[in-house]
């Protein structure tokens, strides 16, 4: 009697970081729900539109019927202007390749290519790694020898191509851990983690893509540029770092910025991606839009709650006008006890 097939797990806009991004699921954001709900919004780390999160399943759909480099170009041409960079990128890619190869599928592509975009993501691997050994310098000769070692060991890895034994970026940032730097060195290791997070992923480096995902499916591939867009509740006061799942805490970013930042401090964060006090306006120009069309019932207060967050954690380089905004912050209390009141009524 034939092997049953595995089921496919059902994927929802909640658990999709669990399944592309290899993160853990918590189903610890159901307070920021109603951000989920927003429409037309612009990331606030990356500047783009988001994919709302109810546009999956229909992705999912219309994806199980592609078979061809073709079929995969039409249906990521209406999400192209929602793509990140380095998705545009490989969208340009694949856009190129199927126009040759119409009847081919992208796997093909990605393996064509292979080569010598894994020579490239070496250099590039290796710049970061040179970056990290000269800020190595300002460090005391036993703390800096420590490091060198990390850094030596990723070389030979690297460099050796054994596929038995990858270089896997997650794994050295970890090995810095492993590092107890003297009291007055604290702020230039902190500096050179920060540094050493600028090595390169499938999410920042087009070359690292095509390594990755080259011996994936071309479902695979082709559902990596879309779900990098798509909505997920972010923690702006990471959990790990005392963060409560308060809507106050949360914003709806795109999956991409979500995964990317990890638990970097905001500050941080926005050495490495400058824009975002520009796209933090943007977002929350965005979110006064939808209060003012209907949206976000009972949650009228949360531009003021959101700004006085972004300022805090960001340490002042977020500092969000609500000039847009028709509420003053007493009107808005005023609006969700209103809300509330109608609601226990409702319940009644």
């Amino acid at each position: 009697m034939p092997k049953s097939q595995p089921k496919k797990p059902r994927i929802t806009e909640e658990n999709y970081l669990y399944y592309y991004y290899d993160i853990p699921f918590q189903g610890s954001t159901s307070a920021g729900k109603p951000l989920r709900k927003l429409k037309d919004i612009t990331c606030p780390y990356r500047g783009i539109k988001i994919i709302p999160g109810t546009a999956l399943k229909g992705f999912e759909k219309n994806l199980d019927k592609c078979k061809t480099s073709s079929d995969i170009v039409r249906l990521l041409t209406q999400y192209y202007d929602n793509l990140l960079p380095t998705e545009k990128s490989m969208f340009a890619i694949f856009k190129d390749f199927s126009m040759l190869n119409p009847d081919d599928n992208i796997q093909n592509c990605l393996q064509m290519i292979y080569n010598n975009c894994l020579t490239k993501l070496k250099l590039e691997e290796f710049s970061v790694l040179d970056d990290v050994d000269i800020m190595s310098r300002k460090l005391s000769p036993s703390t800096a020898l420590k490091l060198r070692e990390k850094t030596t060991k990723c070389r030979q890895i690297i460099i050796a191509n054994n596929k038995q034994d990858t270089f896997k970026r997650k794994t050295f940032l970890s090995s810095l851990d492993e590092i107890i730097p003297n009291e007055n060195e604290k702020e230039i290791f902190s500096d050179i983690k920060n540094k050493a997070l600028f090595l390169p992923t499938s999410g920042s480096s087009k070359n690292a893509f095509v390594v990755k995902y080259a011996n994936r499916t071309q479902t695979e591939s082709a559902r990596r540029l879309f779900i990098g867009s798509t909505g997920s509740i972010e923690h702006v006061t990471p959990e790990s770092l005392g963060g409560i799942n308060t809507i106050g805490n949360f914003l709806l970013t795109t999956a991409d910025g979500n995964r990317y930042r990890e638990n970097m401090p905001l500050p941080e964060y926005i050495k490495r991606h400058p824009n975002i006090p520009i796209f933090a306006q943007q977002y929350i120009d965005d979110v006064i839009r939808n209060i003012h069309e209907g949206g976000l019932q009972g949650n009228e207060t949360y531009p003021y709650k959101i700004k006085k967050k972004l300022m805090d954690e960001s340490k002042g380089r977020i500092m969000v006008s609500l000039g847009k905004y028709k509420y003053t912050e007493e009107e808005a209390a005023e609006a969700v006890k209103e809300y509330d009141n109608r609601w226990k009524h409702y319940k009644k």
